[in-house]
């Protein structure tokens, strides 16, 4: 299977640093801060990539869980959400919420639901982050 990669510089101490962050495709390159992630100054941080590479993710897998159980999504728009908190032991992702929705023709709401909590327990980025806990709010539009 496939291998992806991307690569990180970091420049100097941990709070005057800069660094940059590109993926290995060559389709993106940003820079990152410690005011970039752990305060609100504009940039990149690593827990923004991790959101967007697990709503990318989800809204695959339940298009692909949707089109194996008979449906064809139209559109499935999700938008994660990766909480970064100060505990005991340092920083840590402590919660991923993802927000989806979906348009899908000729489903039911508990028909999506179920499908939509089997792709959030099989998108390979939810089990990568399977030590933190996911909340999904799927809705059909």
């Amino acid at each position: 299977m496939a291998v992806r990669t991307a690569n990180a510089v970091w420049n100097g101490g941990l709070k005057d640093g800069n660094g940059s962050v590109r993926l290995g495709s060559g389709a993106w390159e940003g820079k990152y801060s410690f005011a970039t992630r752990f305060e609100e100054a504009p940039g990149s941080n690593p827990e923004e990539l991790i959101a967007a590479a697990h709503a990318g993710c989800f809204s695959m897998a339940l298009s692909g869980a949707l089109g194996k159980a008979g449906f064809a999504a139209r559109r499935i728009a999700t938008n994660a959400r990766v909480h970064l908190t100060l505990g005991e032991g340092g920083f840590s992702i402590s919660k991923i919420e993802l927000h989806c929705e979906a348009e899908v023709p000729g489903i039911d709401a508990a028909a999506f639901a179920e499908q939509a909590q089997g792709a959030k327990k099989t998108c390979p980025v939810s089990r990568a982050l399977a030590a933190v806990p996911i909340e999904l709010d799927a809705r059909l539009v």
